[in-house]
């Protein structure tokens, strides 16, 4: 039997074997629904919309890598507290979760690195309830 038959036979509430939340079936719904816009995109095109996606796409990048993991995860510099506010806005525009979640999720990731502990692991899948 297949992935696919494996994946038909369980239960609704499971899924690669870990029960799904809430959070899990609102962040399929929100990928979902914005990649199905995205087949739009071609029919919709314009510059002004083009460049608003590109600012965002650097704000939302920004808010990740500099205050997200620079910043609040590695404590490797500090920003005005204005500053700092600002770019973790940006961050959860990302729709990548809060930054205390993410920060807590990259500090356990390097505690236990590549680990059946770590969060981000290529060798065992991470369950929310081995933590």
């Amino acid at each position: 039997m297949g992935l696919l038959g494996k994946v038909l036979r369980k239960s609704c509430g499971e899924f690669w074997g870990r029960k799904w939340n809430i959070q899990d079936a609102f962040t399929v719904a929100v990928f979902l629904g914005l990649h199905s816009l995205c087949a739009f995109a071609p029919f919709h095109f314009n510059w002004p919309a083009f460049w608003v996606a590109i600012t965002l796409y650097v704000a939302t990048g920004l808010g990740i890598t500099l205050c997200y993991h620079r910043s609040l995860a590695h404590r490797s510099f500090k920003l005005p507290k204005w500053l700092e506010y600002f770019f973790a806005y940006c961050g959860i525009l990302s729709l990548q979760g809060s930054p205390i979640e993410w920060v807590s999720t990259h500090r356990y990731h390097h505690q236990f690195t590549d680990t059946g502990k770590d969060p981000h692991s290529p060798i065992k899948a991470w369950r929310p309830e081995e933590r």
